[in-house]
């Protein structure tokens, strides 16, 4: 079963994609697939196959390590996928899924390590389970082999911690990633800041857009984490509109994706 992201209202929503011929073995016999005996072929990866677009290289093996074996089922599979990779759930997403779908083109197969797939979950499981949906067992980690010279290892280095630095207020301006935070903000704000100043950011001219009938929200007081203390020079050095979204901790306003406000950015017309 794959997965995709659709925007539902102005909301994310995970949906299932049927896909019978995505089984959950996907470790092949490269030369038999679907009963049949197959010789794998190095071709292009197609202009239309957004998924893995920019990845370093420009031709795949297949039947790739899914068991698809033509590009139209590759194609038709990787783009159910692309939402996810938009919503920036981890750094190697990309890396990991097109490992699978579009294999570099050497002489034998090359896996992703272990621990790459484990960091991608690490970063996308959470993510998909508050739309409904666990981690495919297509993707299960225990499948793929134990970090070595001959799988693909992480590439991000970072931590989760150090990853999640200063995340609020350099948020990525892709539609399901604005979306994606919406849907899951106590309340959302088209707003100036005020003052800026010990964690605190003071907004004004506020315009709730999801969360209203509060009286906090009319003339909201941000409390950012420390973690997130950059966040205040990026506001302070702009006078313009911000578009704030967060979540309700302990009668605080706590700002979970700060960013600029631009009236003519289709991405921010759909909040």
């Amino acid at each position: 079963m794959a997965a995709a992201l659709l925007v539902v209202g102005s909301c994310l929503a995970l949906t299932a994609v049927a896909a019978a011929d995505l089984r959950p073995g996907f470790v092949s016999d490269w030369s038999l697939v679907g009963g049949r005996p197959i010789q794998p072929t190095c071709v292009d990866i197609p202009k239309n196959m957004s998924l893995c677009h920019n990845i370093g290289y420009n031709k795949m093996r297949l039947p790739n390590l899914l068991d698809h074996d033509t590009m139209a089922e590759v194609s038709q599979q990787a783009v159910s996928w692309v939402p996810l990779l938009n919503v920036r759930c981890h750094p190697d997403t990309q890396l990991f899924l097109c490992s699978l779908f579009s294999p570099v083109c050497l002489d034998r197969p090359i896996y992703p390590c272990r621990s790459l797939c484990n960091k991608v979950k690490q970063g996308c499981e959470g993510r998909m389970k508050t739309y409904g949906f666990p981690w495919p067992d297509m993707f299960r980690c225990d499948k793929f082999p134990l970090d070595n010279d001959m799988c693909i290892r992480p590439q991000s280095g970072a931590d989760p911690v150090e990853g999640e630095r200063c995340q609020v207020c350099n948020q990525v301006e892709t539609y399901e990633n604005i979306l994606d935070n919406f849907c899951r903000a106590d309340f959302a704000l088209r707003a100036k800041f005020k003052r800026v100043k010990k964690l605190h950011l003071t907004c004004k001219k506020a315009k709730v857009l999801k969360g209203g009938g509060g009286g906090k929200l009319r003339h909201p007081v941000m409390s950012l984490d420390p973690i997130d203390l950059c966040c205040e020079e990026k506001t302070k050095s702009n006078r313009g509109m911000f578009l704030i979204m967060g979540v309700f901790r302990d009668s605080k306003l706590v700002p979970t994706f700060i960013m600029p406000w631009a009236a003519k950015n289709s991405k921010v017309k759909a909040i």
